[in-house]
């Protein structure tokens, strides 16, 4: 079957649905420090989601997976772990700048390098962006950076005009600089899963040797990737389950001071009055005591969606990417931009925006158009290397 652009540009948008929506859910976490639900729901993004879809889908899983050279698979889980610091950072990018501003700047840098370092390093960006199609799709490359830069203005706009109080209202945790130097970093590392990808090319081609039909073969790539970047989340979240005491939160108990370390002078934090009684005493004068009030069920099915919901982006990806045809480096640019377009929607939705000026809002407007025709342009750009055969 012939490649579809169009269809594959359907694809990364649903795609980019599913990144900008995964993070909703977790909003509905209560009374669950950040690596307890992080961990929780990475276990599904980057393990489960993505073996049981591949096990359904692609025809002798195990078997593509052990044919591969060790070369194949250490570099793929290598870029993965790298952009697991991507991933990691991202959580905490929204919890410093939310939603809209946070998004802008981490996929921004991610476009970029995600995008052009690859074809870069290969060699091969020279002829591509010799053809017309090539042309084209850098035509829309930075029609993408553009509108990325105009939702970085939309929300810097918006974070001038809100008081202290409204930001850490929408946004508790709201740090200005802390969170432009985590973006940076997490935007330069996420664009690590692009190498990934491209290092795993041999295992999509060995998933049809065995069967499996173009538009799943990138199945398997993302079970590599997305291992990589589950040791790189592990080792951070297990290191603060430890350091802030908060393993005990999947049980529904929280760590407190004990009042013997009140009496020294700690200020013991305020706990609900339907807080149970104490269990234990640690040697580090605190004691863990039972929550009622905290929602595990609800807390572990969030979570779990967050989790499951982050997955299909490169689901849906890998769809998208097959049906680029020869340009598919491509596919990262629609992919971001799709991602930063449903994540600005999740932001008005969640009232991000309700007291902003009528400039930010036409800065965001403008950016959502940008990026949104710049989808449109690089899919055309494919769609005439299938046409034309990229000449």
């Amino acid at each position: 079957m012939n490649p579809n652009p169009i269809i594959g540009v359907v694809y990364h948008w649903l795609g980019g649905f599913a990144s900008g929506s995964f993070y909703v859910p977790f909003k509905a976490v209560k009374k669950w420090s950040w690596e307890v639900y992080w961990l929780f729901g990475g276990i599904f993004s980057w393990i489960i989601a993505p073996w049981v879809l591949a096990l359904i889908i692609v025809p002798h899983l195990v078997q593509v997976l052990a044919s591969q050279p060790f070369g194949v698979l250490g570099w793929t889980f290598f870029w993965g772990m790298m952009w697991g610091f991507g991933g990691l950072t991202y959580g905490l990018t929204m919890r410093y700048l939310g939603l809209s501003l946070g998004t802008g700047i981490i996929l921004g840098l991610t476009a970029l390098f995600g995008t052009w370092i690859p074809p870069i390093f290969e060699g091969t960006i020279g002829a591509k962006l010799h053809t017309i199609p090539g042309q084209v799709i850098l035509i829309g490359s930075i029609f993408a950076l553009m509108g990325i830069a105009l939702t970085a203005s939309s929300g810097l706009s918006k974070e001038k005009e809100m008081s202290l109080e409204e930001k850490r209202k929408s946004i508790e945790e709201f740090n200005l600089k802390k969170g432009i130097l985590v973006a940076i970093f997490s935007g330069v590392m996420s664009s690590c899963f692009a190498f990934g990808l491209a290092s795993a090319a041999p295992i999509s081609v060995t998933a049809q040797h065995y069967g499996s039909p173009l538009i799943w073969s990138g199945l398997p790539q993302i079970i590599v990737i997305t291992a990589g970047g589950f040791v790189t989340n592990l080792v951070w979240c297990g290191y603060l389950l430890k350091k802030n005491g908060s393993f005990g939160e999947y049980f529904g108990r929280v760590k407190v001071l004990t009042r013997e370390a009140a009496a020294a002078g700690s200020a013991a934090p305020a706990l609900d009055p339907s807080d149970g009684p104490l269990l234990s005493k640690t040697a580090d004068m605190t004691s863990e005591v039972r929550a009622p009030r905290m929602p595990l069920i609800s807390n572990y099915l969030f979570s779990a969606l967050a989790g499951t919901t982050w997955y299909f982006q490169f689901f849906f990806y890998t769809m998208g990417e097959s049906q680029m045809g020869r340009y598919k480096f491509s596919s990262w640019t629609i992919h971001m931009a799709s991602i930063i377009i449903f994540g600005s929607l999740w932001g008005i939705f969640l009232k991000e925006w309700r007291n902003t000026s009528g400039l930010s809002k036409f800065l965001l407007g403008m950016s959502l158009f940008t990026l949104i025709v710049s989808t449109l342009i690089v899919g055309y750009g494919n769609l005439l290397g299938v046409q034309i055969g990229g000449h």
